[in-house]
């Protein structure tokens, strides 16, 4: 029997993912708390783009929700609820969704940052997968419409890497694993929390400094000093994740050590790191339109999502701390808690 996928949150990546695997044939429900995403949806589809013409598509096939009518759900519940909202949101999502699971069904958190002791707490550990896709770069730049700025993975880099908190390869893993890689390069993974981290440094390197500064990626990039400041970031954000015991993969195709050590002052890793980055900020003229995340909410006023890729990391170097940025935790943590005290 055909599997129910619900996307809670059918912003960039969950309407992407949730998008073309109804065009691969899949029973995909769109939900979304803004009204004119899935008004829009309804009335001419979920455009798709990307960087080859067989990338761009319109899907019709998506069913769609607003949030006040999930409740029908308990018609047919659902098999599979992928979580892609912010950070934040995660919460009341998993509560939304949890009482139209399936009697075998589970939440998979398509989301940045460490979500899942979050949706664990809601539905819990045994109905909790984890998907994080890598170095993906999709945007939803208006209503209904979602594009991707970077080319797919393919043989050369794997986009997602799915699985289970305890780190076992299980069946459900596996199907899910097939699923996406409909879409793009997709495995499991026994190191959910090492990728997970991982990606964290990936996102300490752009979110916050192309808020700041204004800049896409790209212009961070080719830019030596900004660009050493994130590679500084990163370094930081990944010897607080060995601290913490995390098994770090590779982090922008770099190995996470030669990148701590770039950060540390170490002339030759720093040469090896951007000779592997800076070829690759020219590459991609169509990626100069892309923002992170955190650039966007800034831009529209909405809020941003620092508690979850600032706060665990700035709370775990009081305890852990490196000699990058002895203050970052503090600040960042002040900040949260409303004080603008350095």
């Amino acid at each position: 029997m055909t599997k129910r996928i619900a996307i809670v949150g059918a912003g960039a990546l969950g309407g992407y993912v949730g998008g073309t695997l109804a065009h691969l044939g899949h029973d995909v429900t769109l939900i979304d708390a803004w009204p004119e995403q899935i008004e829009t949806i309804r009335a001419r589809g979920l455009e798709l783009d990307g960087m080859t013409p067989a990338e761009r598509f319109t899907v019709k096939s998506a069913k769609t929700m607003h949030l006040t009518e999930v409740q029908s759900l308990a018609r047919r519940p659902v098999d599979v609820a992928m979580v892609a909202v912010k950070s934040y949101d995660t919460l009341w999502a998993s509560a939304l969704i949890k009482p139209y699971l399936s009697a075998e069904g589970f939440v998979v958190s398509l989301q940045n940052c460490l979500n899942e002791e979050t949706i664990a707490g809601v539905v819990g550990w045994g109905r909790t997968v984890g998907a994080v896709a890598s170095m993906i770069s999709v945007d939803l730049y208006a209503a209904g419409r979602i594009r991707r700025t970077v080319p797919k993975g393919g043989d050369d880099y794997t986009i997602f890497r799915i699985g289970e908190p305890h780190g076992r390869i299980t069946p459900r893993v596996e199907e899910l694993v097939e699923w996406f890689g409909g879409i793009d390069s997709s495995k499991a993974t026994t190191n959910l929390w090492g990728e997970r981290w991982s990606k964290l440094v990936q996102n300490s390197m752009g979110n916050g400094v192309t808020a700041a500064t204004g800049l896409t990626s790209g212009d961070c990039l080719r830019n030596a000093r900004i660009r050493r400041f994130q590679i500084r970031l990163a370094g930081e954000a990944v010897r607080v994740g060995q601290a913490l015991g995390y098994t770090l993969e590779r982090i922008r195709g770099a190995d996470p050590e030669r990148l701590a050590r770039a950060s540390e002052g170490d002339a030759a890793a720093l040469a090896e790191l951007e000779a592997l980055i800076v070829p690759k900020a020219g590459a991609n003229p169509r990626g100069d339109i892309q923002r992170p995340s955190m650039r966007t909410e800034l831009s529209v006023s909405a809020r941003l999502a620092i508690e979850a890729l600032g706060l665990r990391p700035a709370q775990a170097l009081r305890f852990y701390a490196s000699n990058t940025h002895p203050r970052l935790g503090v600040i960042v943590t002040n900040h949260f808690y409303g004080s603008l005290d350095t």
